[in-house]
């Protein structure tokens, strides 16, 4: 009988633990809430801080970056916006979906550019539609142009005996299939639509650079090559030569910030109040489980 009631006190007590890590959750999630509207925490926060956005790796969406722009939007403390860029660039559509809350945000704040080892392709798109950008001489950026590769291997097929079969409704719908040879009228369709997407990227580096560089300067070099950080800035396509704390500075004085800034990064899912209490809890669940492991086992009296 001592040892059931013992039982039931330990389970009881990790119902009690469970519900409190929940209870923690979501007054952290509501935490995160708060944030997003930036109306208390603005206000008692002091107005010196510089929110970081870390855009690294091939450019396959932008939903993470979208959240993080926007919310330093709100938040009246953040003063400037410093894009830390580090990628050599991916998809069009997440490009210019980042390029326009860019624009957004530049109605509120200014934005500053710190382009790392490459900023190229579409990861400059982005980066043209800022206030400035710094970059190192060495940094590998330009390469305005649109690409796509599209593989053959219908040799491969014919050679191993086997057969495709594609059943489509629409004259174009297996247009660039691996399958069989492009057409001279399907070349001609995706070459206009590469040639589409790239007059959209033109004009989206000439308005994001306006006053930097003429656009006809910059028709010249927008054939895909790529420069360094050093020629990237005879030509106009960035700003000043600069490590990360030379972008800082630049973002600081935009942003009239008059004291030593303070760095803002993008806080992890439970980089908050959950992480007080969560290593605490876990221990103390752990415990538990040894406390049940334990009087469930054959004892000798």
């Amino acid at each position: 009988m001592k040892k059931s009631r013992t039982g039931v006190a330990v389970l009881f007590i990790g119902f009690l633990i469970v519900a409190f890590v929940a209870l923690i959750m979501t007054l952290s999630m509501l935490s995160n809430e708060k944030e997003e509207t930036g109306t208390w925490s603005s206000i008692l926060e002091g107005g010196n801080k510089i929110g970081i956005v870390t855009i690294e790796g091939t450019i396959m969406s932008s939903d993470d970056i979208l959240k993080q722009l926007r919310k330093y939007r709100k938040k009246s403390s953040i003063k400037a916006v410093l894009l830390r860029v580090n990628s050599p660039g991916g998809s069009v559509a997440p490009a210019q979906e980042i390029y326009r809350e860019i624009a957004r945000l530049r109605e509120k704040k200014p934005v500053v550019v710190s382009m790392e080892t490459v900023a190229a392709s579409a990861a400059y798109y982005i980066s043209s539609n800022a206030d400035a950008i710094v970059c190192s001489q060495g940094t590998i950026t330009g390469s305005i142009g649109v690409i796509m590769i599209l593989p053959e291997i219908h040799q491969i097929i014919q050679r191993v005996g086997a057969d495709v079969n594609i059943i489509k409704a629409g004259k174009y719908k297996d247009i660039g299939s691996i399958t069989r040879p492009l057409t001279e009228e399907e070349r001609g369709i995706l070459n206009g639509f590469a040639a589409e997407i790239h007059e959209q990227f033109i004009s989206d580096v000439a308005r994001g650079r306006k006053g930097k560089i003429e656009e006809q300067k910059l028709r010249e070099i927008a054939d895909g090559r790529f420069f360094t950080g050093e020629k990237a800035k005879e030509w106009g396509l960035v700003d000043d030569i600069g490590n990360f704390y030379d972008a800082v500075k630049v973002a600081a004085k935009l942003g009239k910030i008059k004291t030593e800034p303070e760095l803002v990064y993008p806080k992890k899912k439970w980089d908050n109040l959950l992480d007080v209490f969560m290593e605490s809890a876990a221990s103390a669940v752990v415990k538990v489980v040894e406390r049940t492991r334990a009087l469930q086992a054959p004892t000798i009296q």
